[in-house]
């Protein structure tokens, strides 16, 4: 795993100039024990479901057209890239490659395939990501278009995958509008496959804080279409898409889906954001800018802050976030016990998120540490909205009381012996009922 080695030893001399030896510390230890704790291997798919997949949708009527913008891309990498999709068990696919390249490299490695579903286009200029990326646009045809960077890679299920989630969205009546998978990394010759991001299912405040959706993304053409990419965001420019995408389907967020199967390989190279994070630190601040347009045209005063983790942020609300979104009608945050998280974010079961993680780590792809929304928190940790809190009087029983110049519940009210678990579900239960959001900011 030399190639992982590296990546991580870079990042972490990195983090150490930005944070200091005490939060490197920990940093380290959390990187080793969640290593030691677990290994990844990809699952490669048999001849036999490659064969099965192939015939059962070789009659479906979903086509996708992979868009690639491509800038003197490596050959190998390139022959990577396409192969990947030459060799996908679904059929209906395009790929539109845009190529800013000033010399006919690239052109002439993918002249040597002879497949008509490659359609190679010759940009004019490089005038950069977005834009390439807005000149290949033009040139799309399939229904869904699929973003890929020109030197990573597709599983060989990824476009069969996205097509079955929208035939199923489909037959419980609903016209899907953005997909995405969980990713992983991998070295530069892809011997090595590491670092799985196994994601959240849609996750508006996540999304603030991080682009977890990342790849594999696909968006219907006319969503995309009426986006755009926006040179101001280059860098961040998917992250932008996402953001301004979620704002027009906030609504509308069952029209989003997660298909929890690893479809893309992030190839990590010297060049590369994933294994070189100084490489591209325009993008890190780019994708502040992007979070920073998103609150500013939501209304809210806000500001984006960067955390101690490169790409990772936090909005802090001026007067709080109930003075600026008055949809959010709780707030919570971690309980701990001996320095470990015991309670805080809840599923609708009451089963905690992050459980058992130390106060000073930051959790698995630092999401311990990220705002989110929340389907409940715990009520020994929470903050309710003022409109709110006759709501969580009738839930829980007892007068919403706040702690000595802070607006936290005084959980001390609470009946000893009570059920914890079960009165924040009931308070968080109502709260959503009513048609407010909760977040959970630790």
């Amino acid at each position: 795993m030399a190639g992982k080695v590296i990546a991580n030893l870079k990042k972490t001399a990195y983090y150490l100039k930005r944070n200091g030896v005490k939060k490197t510390w920990y940093a380290v230890r959390e990187r080793l024990h969640a290593e030691g704790a677990q290994g990844y291997g990809v699952c490669e798919l048999t001849r036999e479901e490659w064969n099965r997949q192939r015939d059962e949708s070789a009659g479906w009527d979903i086509t996708f057209s992979v868009l690639v913008p491509a800038y003197r891309t490596k050959e190998a990498y390139l022959r990577d890239m396409l192969n990947s999709l030459l060799e996908q068990s679904y059929l209906h696919w395009e790929l539109v490659l845009a190529d800013a390249t000033e010399d006919d490299s690239v052109k002439t490695v993918v002249s040597s395939y002879e497949d008509d579903r490659i359609r190679y286009v010759k940009l004019e200029n490089n005038a950069g990501i977005s834009e390439n990326t807005n000149q290949g646009l033009v040139s799309v045809t399939g229904a869904y278009v699929g973003l890929l960077d020109h030197d990573d890679v597709l599983t060989t299920d990824a476009l069969y995958e996205m097509a079955k989630a929208i035939r199923e969205g489909r037959n419980r009546g609903m016209d899907l509008q953005m997909l995405y998978s969980d990713e992983d990394k991998c070295n530069g010759d892809m011997s090595e496959f590491y670092d799985p991001n196994f994601k959240e299912d849609f996750n508006p405040d996540m999304l603030l804080s991080n682009n977890y959706i990342c790849h594999f993304l696909v968006m219907k053409k006319e969503l995309i279409e009426s986006l755009r990419f926006r040179p101001a965001y280059d860098g961040a420019q998917d992250f932008d898409l996402v953001l301004r995408a979620m704002a027009q389907l906030y609504d509308r967020q069952e029209q989003i889906y997660h298909i929890s199967k690893v479809l893309y390989h992030w190839r990590c190279h010297q060049a590369s954001t994933a294994e070189n994070p100084q490489s591209k630190l325009y993008a890190y601040e780019a994708g502040c800018r992007a979070i920073q347009d998103y609150a500013d045209k939501q209304g809210w005063r806000a500001h984006v802050e960067e955390t101690p983790h490169l790409g990772f942020y936090r909005l802090v609300y001026e007067n709080g976030i109930f003075a600026n979104r008055e949809r959010v009608g709780a707030v919570g945050g971690p309980v701990f016990y001996k320095d470990k998280i015991q309670s805080g974010r809840m599923d609708e079961d009451g089963n905690v998120y992050y459980e058992g993680t130390h106060k000073y780590y930051s959790g698995y792809l630092h999401r311990a540490v990220l705002s989110q929304t929340a389907v409940a928190v715990d009520i020994r940790n929470i903050r309710v909205r003022e409109e709110c809190r006759q709501l969580f009087e009738q839930a829980v029983g007892v007068p919403y009381r706040t702690l000595p110049q802070e607006e936290i519940f005084d959980s001390s009210t609470l009946p000893k012996g009570c059920d914890y678990v079960a009165l924040s579900l009931a308070v968080c239960k109502a709260l959503k009922t009513a048609g407010y959001e909760i977040v959970y900011m630790p």
